[in-house]
């Protein structure tokens, strides 16, 4: 159940920085100079990596694995 919170919990930290972007980027159109749009997508790539590893570490371990049904483990 923790690996499932913990990828939840990254996925939404990163649709929050998501949207603090496009808000950074909309407010700050006339300054020019801010930087904050940048970092928030720092921000967003580094969390973007992070629940991908996470991913890909939980599915390595086996803690995680596909329901599919043309994923058939024999």
């Amino acid at each position: 159940m923790w690996p499932k919170i913990i990828i939840l919990i990254l996925f939404i930290l990163v649709l929050i920085s998501l949207t603090s972007g496009l808000t950074f980027l909309l407010k700050d159109i006339d300054a020019g100079q801010s930087k904050r749009t940048l970092y928030a997508l720092g921000i967003r790539i580094t969390l973007a990596t992070l629940l991908m590893a996470t991913i890909f570490y939980y599915i390595q371990t086996g803690v995680l694995h596909s329901t599919a049904p043309w994923d058939t483990r024999v």
